[in-house]
C-alpha cells in the first residue's frame, strides 16, 4: 500500500484541489440566489429545448473523471498538464462567480414532452441552480479532456478513441445550450479561456524555461563573483 501511495502520490494534486473547489462551489450555490447578473444572448432564444441532450450532459462526469484517472495511472507528465489546465480554469470560474454573481433565466417552465429524459432534466434542475454559469465548466473541462487525449503520444494515434472523444465533447458542449443550462455566452467564454489555457498547459515548454532561468542565474552568480574578486 505504501508503495502504491508513493507511486501515485501525484494524484493528490487534483484531490486536494477538489477539497477546495467543492465546498467553495456549494457555498456559491447556496448564496447566489437572488441578486445576480443575468447572462443572456439573443441566440439563446432561438435554440430549442431538447431533453435528449441530458445523456451527453451526464456523461460529462464520467468523461472528466475517466480522463483524469487514466493519466494518473499511465502518464504523470500529461496528468500534470491536465491539472494545470483544469485547476486554473476552475479557479478562475470560482473567482468570477464570487465577484461577479451570475445566472440565467433560460429554463422552460413547462416541458414539451413527458418522458424519462425530461424527468432526468427535472432532477438536474432541482439539484443544480441556474446560477454560477459563466464560463461553462461543462464546456471548459470537456475541451480540457479532449486536449489531453489529443496531446497524448499514445492515445492520439487511436483514431476510434479520438473520434469518440470529439463527438462526446461536441455533444456535451451542445447539451449545455439545448438543456438551457447555459447561455451561448457561457460557451463562448469557456472556449476563449480554454484557448488561452491550452497555450499555458500544452504549448509552453516549462523545462526549457526552467533551464533558461537556471542559465541566467549562473551568469548572474559568475558576474557577482567577478565583481567581488
Amino acid at each position: 500500500m505504501k508503495l502504491f501511495l508513493k507511486r501515485y502520490s501525484h494524484a493528490g494534486i487534483f484531490i486536494i484541489f477538489s477539497m477546495i473547489y467543492i465546498p467553495w462551489f456549494m457555498f456559491l450555490e447556496h448564496t447566489v440566489q437572488n441578486s445576480y447578473h443575468i447572462i443572456h444572448m439573443a441566440v439563446d432564444d432561438i435554440i430549442p429545448f431538447n431533453e435528449y441532450f441530458i445523456v451527453p450532459y451526464l456523461l460529462w462526469f464520467f468523461y472528466v473523471a475517466g480522463t483524469i484517472l487514466y493519466f494518473v495511472f499511465t502518464d504523470k507528465s500529461e496528468y500534470k498538464k491536465l491539472c494545470i489546465f483544469l485547476i486554473t480554469g476552475m479557479t478562475i470560474f470560482l473567482l468570477v462567480s464570487t465577484f461577479y454573481p451570475n445566472g440565467d433565466t433560460l429554463r422552460p417552465s413547462v416541458f414539451p414532452r413527458n418522458n424519462l429524459f425530461t424527468r432526468l432534466v427535472i432532477h438536474l434542475y432541482r439539484s443544480d441552480t441556474a446560477t454560477n454559469i459563466f464560463p461553462s465548466i461543462h464546456v471548459y473541462n470537456s475541451l480540457g479532456c479532449y486536449f489531453a487525449l489529443s496531446n497524448s503520444e499514445k492515445l492520439s494515434k487511436n483514431r476510434p478513441l479520438m473520434v469518440t472523444s470529439f463527438i462526446l465533447t461536441l455533444s456535451i458542449i451542445l447539451s449545455t445550450m439545448f438543456l438551457k443550462q447555459h447561455s451561448v455566452f457561457d460557451v463562448i467564454t469557456a472556449f476563449i479561456l480554454a484557448t488561452v489555457m491550452y497555450f499555458f498547459a500544452y504549448v509552453i515548454d516549462y523545462s526549457i524555461a526552467a533551464e533558461r532561468i537556471a542559465v541566467l542565474k549562473r551568469r548572474k552568480r559568475r558576474y557577482l563573483d567577478r565583481n567581488q574578486a
